[in-house]
């Protein structure tokens, strides 16, 4: 019995301690851009990459990721999102042609240079994703089988 009182009270110090922290050290540029462009964020949390900072947090009852490069520039922002807050042609357009499958992710990615949503639809032996740079059609960005 202490032995597994032990091995109780390790275990929790162990996941209570890793799971509040956060140890990414983030370019203070990266920080002051952050804090700039997304002044009401709330639960924001930092990974570090190869060569960017991500950036998780919710923004107007949103989860958002945004991406910045090391020396502070903003790279992009991605977003998970309900089909029904597709453009009203993305969503006429899922329901004539990919009416057999069901959607399985869609997330949006904004960038300076303009927006793309993807949208993952599955049936029982394929998956394919598809996206949207215009907002009116969908093309094929990658179809596979099913293992």
């Amino acid at each position: 019995m202490k032995k597994m009182m032990m091995a109780v009270a390790l275990f929790l110090t162990i996941t209570t301690g890793s799971a509040f922290a956060n140890t990414t050290a983030v370019n203070p540029k990266v920080i002051k851009a952050f804090n700039s462009e997304f002044v009401t964020a709330a639960d924001v949390t930092w990974t570090a990459g190869a060569d960017f900072f991500k950036a998780s947090f919710t923004y107007n009852s949103k989860y958002v990721y945004a991406y910045y490069s090391t020396d502070g520039k903003f790279i992009g922002l991605t977003r998970l999102m309900a089909t029904s807050e597709l453009p009203l042609m993305l969503q006429t357009s899922i329901k004539k042609n990919y009416a057999e499958y069901w959607v399985s992710d869609l997330f949006e990615v904004a960038k300076t240079e303009g927006t793309a949503y993807y949208l993952t639809l599955e049936d029982a032996e394929n998956v394919i994703v598809v996206k949207s740079t215009t907002g009116s059609e969908w093309v094929t960005f990658k179809k596979s089988k099913k293992q």
